[in-house]
């Protein structure tokens, strides 16, 4: 039962048979890696908790890590990453803590979390024909925090002050502007982003 479960274990942790009879020591870091977490799946457990996972891995590796874990969590396994790698962290979990000296900053699902964070500008970009008279105009009706303008790319980039009060504004202020619009879209603040934010 124990070499069958590890058998299973070393498959599911994407540890080709070719290297099975390999000592320790000959294996690479990312091999390591995924022998660790071959050890950790050998009991079927309903919680594993990793700490930075994806050390050591290439990118194909970190992907197959990926793969690996979302499918854990798929058929039920809870996965408790600890990482400083946060991008990784945002598209591979569902919900964050964010921590700082130890104590918890943030937590919840991403979208919570930037909804908590106080002072928070969201950001739009706005491909247009005029950038610099769109800023004025949006600057001059008090709904910005800031803006860039991108003159070679005619990209103008915006920082709200209140989200509610800006789109209930927002066509009226376009239509008035006489700014030929192409394209608007939304710029997510990274986990990285909040991370900064909340333990400035």
């Amino acid at each position: 039962q124990a070499q069958e479960r590890s058998a299973a274990a070393l498959d599911q942790a994407g540890l080709g048979r070719e290297h099975w009879n390999k000592r320790m020591g000959q294996y690479s870091k990312g091999m390591r890696q995924r022998v660790k977490l071959a050890q950790s799946l050998m009991h079927e457990p309903d919680l594993l908790v990793l700490d930075e996972p994806m050390n050591g891995l290439d990118p194909m590796g970190r992907q197959e890590m990926a793969n690996i874990l979302k499918d854990l969590a798929r058929k039920g396994t809870s996965i408790l990453i600890s990482s400083h790698i946060l991008a990784e962290l945002e598209t591979l979990c569902a919900s964050n803590l964010i921590l700082n000296w130890g104590r918890i900053i943030a937590a919840g699902a991403q979208g919570d979390i930037r909804t908590a964070v106080k002072d928070w500008s969201e950001q739009l970009a706005i491909l247009c024909d005029d950038p610099e008279k769109l800023a004025g105009i949006l600057f001059n009706a008090g709904v910005l925090n800031g803006f860039d303008i991108q003159p070679e790319s005619e990209q103008l980039v915006i920082r709200v002050k209140d989200a509610r009060s800006f789109y209930i504004q927002w066509s009226r202020l376009l239509l008035d502007s006489g700014v030929t619009i192409y394209e608007v879209r939304g710029q997510s603040r990274s986990l990285q982003d909040i991370f900064e934010k909340v333990t400035a």
